[in-house]
């Protein structure tokens, strides 16, 4: 007949009477007569196979093999009084992991904004950040591999009914350009801040009919993609298509290389690349909208107290129109 392996209450009382010394007065630390104790530290030591105590009429004392196995029961019930608040900060969404996936123009303006909140609120929750594009995301978002997604709009929607979407920022576009075309344009290289390449003259879009344009592959970011042809069109232009890349790091840095000139978000400013120069447009400027994706039903509490962070910083812009 096999033995029950040993309870967290058999544990406490090792202890005690290993720290006393002395069953009696472990007894009345437990708030238990002695008996009872007596019983549970035999069966403790029945389930262990192994002898716990030397024991005399007098006194009692640890074992060698009890006296190594104290530590590990000290740490075995340190663990276990740990699991009620860990188990309620789980609840709280104040611990826990967290897999979030962004696209790389939330980079350069709202997702550090939104790490430093959330981290300084929940520094115990663990973050899996991963850079995708929207598709990438919504796919990952689909099979559950993810528990958010910072996209640009709009989500797909053959998707609608599974994910919620919430706005959080939008932000106008800007031209980015080689600095010797910014200087031809009238835009001269010297108003360009040193530090972050830009150049506030508008610039016409009609003047840069004939330029190669740098974009993002439709089939990656429809939204963002569409939102730039439009642009053109309104200009009555068609843009020639010079390159497509799926980084923004890589657009602006085929920018830099004299290979043309990209519509970019605004915040991508701060991404500082020798040779580019970032402008506004001088005619209507479209804009960008990034928002916050997740599945409808499965928002952990740790998902919830990002979403309610992100919520915060949303609340400006929905309470702004659509451009």
């Amino acid at each position: 007949m096999s033995l029950a392996s040993p309870d967290l209450r058999q544990l406490r009382y090792f202890v005690a009477v290993a720290e006393e010394q002395h069953f009696g007065r472990a007894a009345a630390r437990l708030s238990m007569t002695q008996p009872p104790l007596s019983q549970a530290i035999r069966a403790l030591e029945e389930a262990l196979g192994v002898e716990l105590f030397a024991r005399t009429r007098r006194s009692v004392e640890l074992t060698a093999v009890g006296a190594d196995l104290l530590p590990e029961v000290r740490r075995i019930l340190a663990s276990a009084d740990a699991l009620r608040p860990l188990a309620q900060s789980l609840a709280r969404g104040e611990a826990g992991v967290l897999a979030l996936a962004f696209v790389s123009t939330a980079d350069y303006g709202l997702l550090p904004l939104l790490l430093r909140d959330f981290g300084a609120r929940y520094p115990r929750v663990r973050l899996q950040l991963a850079e995708a594009t929207s598709d990438v995301q919504v796919d990952e978002l689909v099979a559950g591999r993810i528990d958010a997604g910072l996209v640009i709009a709009p989500v797909p929607p053959r998707h609608a009914a599974q994910l919620a979407y919430l706005p959080v920022a939008r932000e106008p576009l800007v031209i980015a350009m080689p600095a010797a075309l910014s200087a031809q344009l009238g835009g001269a290289e010297a108003e360009a801040d040193a530090d972050d390449g830009w150049c506030a003259t508008p610039v016409n879009l009609r003047d840069l009919a004939d330029v190669p344009l740098v974009v993002f592959p439709r089939h990656l970011a429809p939204g963002f993609h569409d939102t730039i042809m439009d642009c053109y069109g309104a200009a009555g232009l068609a843009p020639r298509v010079g390159q497509e890349a799926i980084q923004m790091q890589t657009i602006v840095s085929l920018v830099s290389a004299g290979m043309g000139v990209a519509l970019v978000p605004q915040s991508l400013r701060h991404l500082r690349r020798t040779g580019v120069v970032y402008r506004p447009l001088a005619q209507a400027v479209p804009t960008i909208e990034t928002g916050l994706v997740w599945r409808v039903q499965e928002v952990s509490p740790v998902l919830a107290a990002f979403i309610e962070i992100v919520r915060a910083h949303a609340a400006t812009v929905n309470a702004q129109p659509h451009a």
